[in-house]
C-alpha cells in the first residue's frame, strides 16, 4: 500500500516547478525577462498583460521542447522548381509550412484593409462605404548591421478575415460558405505571383498591391503620430513634417498605389485640403523604375479599380485633372502630348499608366543605371523629363559584399584580407588597393588557387545533383539569370551548338575545354520561356552523350535556381555571361556578384555592365556586339533575320539541327515555334550579334589557355568592384532623395 502524500508533496506534484522541472524561481524569472525581452521585444514600460501571459507561456514552453522534438517525424521538402523530362515544373514552395523562427507576429498592429463599396460625398468630405474589409496581420523580422549593433525591422503583413465574417451564416447552417469566404480573403496574402518583366493584370494582383500598401501606409501615420516607442498617445498632428521623418521609396510601380492611399488618408481621415495634401505626398514619395520593356509597365483597367477601389479612381482622375492643368499651362496647344503625358490611356479599353501616376506623385525618378536612367530621359520618360528635369536621376543598384563575398566565397575574401586588412568589407572601395598586387606572383597563384578550390568543391555538387562527369579544369561558362528572351539564352544557344559543331569537325585540334551552364527560371505563363528551356536541356542531351566530345564540352541546365545555389556557383564561375540586347536590361546585380567573386564578364554594352567596364577597364571585359545606338539604326533600317541566316554558314547550320529535330529526334518539329520566333519576329536580335558574340568566344578560349593573364584580368575586375557596394547605392538614396546622412556610429550593446 503506498504510503499517502503530505501536504508539501502534493502541492508539489501539481506546482510548475514540479510539472516543468524548474530548478529555481531565479530560472523561471530570467526565461520570463529574456522571453518578454527577446521573443516578443518588449520591456516592462510597454508590455501588456497578454505580453507578460505570451512571456510565462513561452517560459513554460521551453521546458516542453525537448520532449516534443523527440516526437516530431521528419519531413522532406520539395523543390518548388524541377526539370522533368527536360521541361521545367512548377511545384508550390509552402515555405510557412514549418513556421518561421525569424519573425514574430505583432497581432496588436493589425489593420483593416478595405475594398469594394461606394463613395458618398458630404459638405465635409468624401466617405468610402459598405466595403469589404480584411485585416493585415504585421510579422516583424529582424534585419542585423553589419557589427554595428543596429536591428532594423523588415515588416511583411499577412491577410486574415475578421473575425465577425459572415458569422450570421453559421447560425443558419452557412458553414461551408462562412469557410470559403474566409479562404477568399486569406488567398490575398496566399500565393506570390512569379512573374518578372511582365505584366498579369488580374484582380488578385491588384488586391495584393493595394493590400501591402494600405496596410504599411496606416502604419506609417500610426508611428508618425505617436510620441515614442510603443506608445499609443497622439502626439503629431501636423503633417507638414511627414516628409522629415517618413521616406516612401516606391520600388517599381508594384507599391504605386501608395500615392492615391496617402491622399486617400491625408483628405478624407485626416481633413487636409486638397494642395496641402499633395504637396505632403509629392514629398514624401520617390520612385524607382527597374524596367523599359512595354509588355513590364503595370497599366490597370479603370474598369477593375472602379469596382475594386472607387475611391482612389476618383482620386487618380482628380490627380490627373490637375496634372495636364499643369502640362496644359507650359506646353499650350500640344494636344498629343497632353495624350502622351496623361495618367489615363484613352485607347481601346482605358488604363492607368501607373509608371506616370509615380512620376507625377514623386519628388525623385531614378533609374538603376547610368545608361538605363539616360534611356528613360531619351524615351520612354522623354516628355515627362522635359517638364520635370530636376526630378530625374540615377542610382546604379549594388550588391552585399558581406553576403557575395564574405559569406559565400571565404577563400577568396582571406587572400584579399592578407593583402589589405580587412575594412574593405565595410567599404568596398578599398578593393582599389589590390591594383598594386597584379603582378605578384604569390598573389596571382593564390586567386588562381581560390578559384580552383571552389570549381572542385561545385563539381562534386554537379556531378551529384545532374550524374555529369565534370572536367574540373574546363573554363566554367555561367549563365544564369529569369529565363526570358530579351536576356538571350537562345545566343548562348546558339554558341553551344556552334562550338559542337566545331569541335565535331576537328576532334583532334586543341580545344578549351568548357562546362556551359544555364541556370534560371520561367514564370510558369511565359511559354516562349519555357520552350527555351527545353531547347537547353535538349541541346546538352545530344552533347553530353557524345563520346567525340568526351569532356572538352558539357551542358548544365541548373534547375531551381535560388540563392542558395547561387552562392555554390558564382564564386566557381570563370565566365560570366551577360549577353542582353543593348538598351533591354536596366542593370543586372548577377553581373556584380560573378565579377566581385573573380569571373570575368562576356557581355554588351547593356545595363550595369557599362560601368563595370569602366571601373575594370574596357580591356578586362569581353564586350561585343552592338550598343544601343546601334539597336536604334537597325530598327530604323529593319532588322531581317534571314539575311544573317543566309551570310552565316555556322549560323545556318546550327539553326536547321533546331529546326530539322537534331536536338529532338523522336519529335522533330518541337522547337519549331522558337525558329520561327527567331527568324520572323525576334524583338531582341539575337543573329544581329551573334557572329560579334563567337568572335568574341574564341577571344576567351585563347586567354583562358593562358593561366597568369586571365588571373591578371580577374584580380583587375575584383579590384574595380568598390562601386558595386550596395552601401554605396543606399549612401546615394538617403542623400540624394531621403534628405538624410548615413551613419557609421556603432549602438552599444545591451545589458542583458
Amino acid at each position: 500500500m503506498s504510503k499517502p502524500l503530505s501536504d508539501h508533496d502534493r502541492k508539489k506534484q501539481i506546482s510548475v516547478r514540479g510539472l516543468a522541472g524548474v530548478e529555481n524561481v531565479t530560472e523561471l524569472k530570467q526565461n520570463f525577462n529574456r522571453h518578454l525581452h527577446f521573443t516578443l521585444a518588449k520591456d516592462r514600460n510597454v508590455a501588456t498583460k497578454r505580453d507578460y501571459y505570451f512571456a510565462l507561456a513561452h517560459t513554460v514552453r521551453d521546458h516542453l521542447i525537448g520532449r516534443w522534438i523527440r516526437t516530431q517525424q521528419h519531413y522532406y521538402e520539395k523543390d518548388p522548381k524541377k526539370i522533368i523530362n527536360g521541361w521545367q515544373v512548377e511545384e508550390a514552395d509552402d515555405w510557412l509550412r514549418y513556421g518561421n523562427p525569424w519573425e514574430k507576429a505583432r497581432p496588436e498592429y493589425m489593420r483593416p484593409v478595405h475594398y469594394y463599396g461606394r463613395t458618398e460625398h458630404h459638405s465635409d468630405g468624401v466617405k468610402w462605404v459598405d466595403t469589404q474589409v480584411v485585416l493585415a496581420l504585421p510579422y516583424d523580422t529582424p534585419v542585423p548591421g553589419y557589427r554595428n549593433n543596429f536591428v532594423n525591422t523588415m515588416r511583411l503583413w499577412s491577410a486574415k478575415a475578421p473575425c465577425e465574417f459572415n458569422l450570421k451564416d453559421f447560425n443558419v447552417g452557412g458553414y461551408i460558405q462562412a469557410v470559403l469566404d474566409r479562404n477568399l480573403a486569406e488567398n490575398i496574402s496566399r500565393v506570390l505571383y512569379p512573374n518578372d518583366n511582365f505584366f498579369e493584370g488580374k484582380e488578385l494582383r491588384l488586391k495584393q498591391e493595394y493590400f501591402v500598401v494600405s496596410a504599411t501606409l496606416q502604419d506609417i501615420i500610426r508611428r508618425f503620430k505617436v510620441s515614442k516607442f510603443g506608445s499609443r498617445e497622439i502626439a503629431r498632428t501636423d503633417f507638414s513634417k511627414l516628409p522629415d521623418k517618413v521616406a516612401i521609396q516606391l520600388n517599381d510601380t508594384h507599391p504605386a498605389m501608395a500615392i492615391p492611399e496617402l491622399m486617400r488618408v491625408l483628405v478624407d481621415e485626416e481633413k487636409l485640403d486638397w494642395v496641402k495634401a499633395w504637396d505632403i505626398c509629392v514629398h514624401t514619395c520617390a520612385y524607382t523604375n527597374h524596367t523599359v520593356l512595354p509588355e513590364a509597365l503595370e497599366r490597370w483597367p479603370v474598369d477593375l479599380f472602379a469596382h475594386l477601389l472607387p475611391r482612389h479612381l476618383e482620386i487618380v482622375y482628380e490627380i490627373n485633372r490637375r496634372h495636364l492643368e499643369r502640362v496644359a499651362a507650359k506646353y499650350p496647344g500640344d494636344h498629343d502630348r497632353l495624350r502622351r503625358m496623361s495618367l489615363i490611356e484613352e485607347g481601346g479599353q482605358k488604363r492607368i499608366n501607373m509608371a506616370h501616376l509615380c512620376i507625377v506623385g514623386s519628388h525623385a525618378v531614378n533609374g538603376v543605371a547610368q545608361i538605363h536612367s539616360d534611356i528613360l530621359k531619351a524615351t520612354v520618360f522623354k516628355d515627362f523629363y522635359e517638364m520635370e528635369p530636376h526630378k530625374f536621376q540615377n542610382k546604379t543598384n549594388g550588391i552585399t559584399p558581406r553576403r557575395w563575398l564574405v559569406m559565400c566565397n571565404p577563400g577568396l575574401a582571406e587572400v584579399i584580407a592578407e593583402r589589405i586588412g580587412e575594412n574593405f568589407i565595410r567599404d568596398l572601395d578599398q578593393l582599389q588597393g589590390l591594383r598594386k598586387f597584379v603582378n605578384d606572383e604569390a598573389f596571382i597563384r593564390d586567386i588562381a588557387k581560390v578559384k580552383q578550390e571552389n570549381k572542385l568543391k561545385f563539381s562534386v555538387h554537379l556531378e551529384e545533383h545532374y550524374k555529369v562527369k565534370i572536367n574540373p579544369n574546363s573554363m566554367f561558362d555561367i549563365q544564369v539569370k529569369r529565363i526570358h528572351e530579351y536576356k538571350r539564352q537562345l545566343l548562348n544557344c546558339l554558341h553551344m551548338i556552334t562550338y559542337y559543331n566545331r569541335i565535331k569537325k576537328e576532334p583532334n585540334k586543341q580545344w578549351t575545354p568548357r562546362t556551359i551552364m544555364i541556370g534560371g527560371k520561367a514564370a510558369p505563363g511565359y511559354h516562349t520561356a519555357k520552350m527555351i528551356i527545353r531547347l537547353i536541356t535538349a541541346i546538352g542531351e545530344v552533347i553530353n552523350n557524345d563520346p567525340v566530345i568526351g569532356d572538352r564540352l558539357k551542358i548544365i541546365f541548373l534547375e531551381n535556381y535560388r540563392v542558395t545555389l547561387a552562392e555554390k556557383a558564382i564564386p566557381a564561375a570563370d565566365l560570366s555571361e551577360q549577353i542582353s540586347t543593348a538598351g533591354t536590361e536596366a542593370s543586372g546585380t548577377g553581373n556584380m556578384k560573378f565579377m566581385l567573386n573573380g569571373a570575368l564578364t562576356i557581355g554588351t554594352m547593356d545595363g550595369a555592365n557599362v560601368e563595370m567596364a569602366e571601373e575594370a577597364g574596357d580591356g578586362n571585359l569581353f564586350i561585343f556586339g552592338m550598343r544601343v545606338d546601334d539597336v536604334d539604326a537597325l530598327d530604323k533600317k529593319g532588322y531581317h533575320a534571314q539575311e544573317y541566316y543566309n551570310r552565316l554558314p555556322e549560323l545556318k547550320q546550327a539553326m536547321d539541327q533546331i529546326s530539322g529535330g537534331f536536338f529532338s529526334p523522336k519529335q522533330p518539329d518541337l522547337f519549331k515555334e522558337i525558329v520561327n520566333m527567331l527568324m520572323h519576329h525576334d524583338r531582341f536580335k539575337v543573329f544581329a550579334d551573334y557572329e560579334d558574340y563567337m568572335k568574341c568566344q574564341e577571344k576567351v578560349n585563347a586567354l583562358y589557355k593562358n593561366p597568369k593573364e586571365w588571373t591578371k584580368k580577374v584580380i583587375h575586375n575584383i579590384a574595380g568592384c568598390g562601386k558595386f557596394s550596395s552601401d554605396r547605392t543606399i549612401a546615394q538614396y538617403a542623400r540624394e532623395i531621403w534628405g538624410m546622412e548615413p551613419t557609421l556610429e556603432i549602438l552599444s550593446a545591451p545589458e542583458l
